[in-house]
């Protein structure tokens, strides 16, 4: 019986994207460090990574849907921070982030990491963008690399 498993490992000519909010920016400027150090230590050279920002979570899954579409990267990695507040806005942005974001993966078959973090406080955000819950940035790299190397196999 065969079995199939992704490695984090690249192919050579693989290119990858960051698109990462700018809302709440000093966890998600962690958050894409700790993706960039997984894509190039995992063989991703700098050149073959691309950093798109864009205003918030909400904005996440057009601008993952147009790369995927143009059909140049082989894997893409999503990353914002969603702060619950004292309004239900919170779960709409969350909520509509991920679902559209995982929308794209099924309409295009690119891999899209959901590194969307959705916290009760901003220390919650902290502990989980290289604090004492790792870097879910990296977390997310690391998904989109074995998934793009597990796909590449059936194509």
């Amino acid at each position: 019986m065969p079995i199939f498993e992704g490695e984090l490992r690249a192919h050579p000519d693989a290119r990858f994207a960051i698109v990462a909010s700018r809302w709440n920016s000093k966890i998600t400027e962690t958050l894409i460090e700790g993706a960039r150090s997984a894509l190039t230590g995992n063989g991703v050279s700098e050149a073959m990574i691309d950093v798109i920002r864009v205003p918030g979570a909400w904005e996440l899954p057009v601008v993952c849907a147009t790369l995927a579409k143009a059909g140049a990267h082989s894997g893409i990695v999503a990353l914002g921070c969603v702060i619950r507040g004292d309004t239900r806005h919170y779960e709409q942005v969350a909520d509509g982030a991920s679902n559209g974001l995982m929308q794209v993966q099924i309409d295009t078959g690119v891999p899209v990491a959901n590194g969307v973090l959705a916290v009760e406080q901003f220390e919650d955000a902290e502990a989980r963008a290289g604090g004492s819950h790792g870097n879910k940035g990296e977390e997310a790299a690391f998904v989109v690399l074995e998934m793009a190397n597990l796909l590449e196999r059936f194509q």
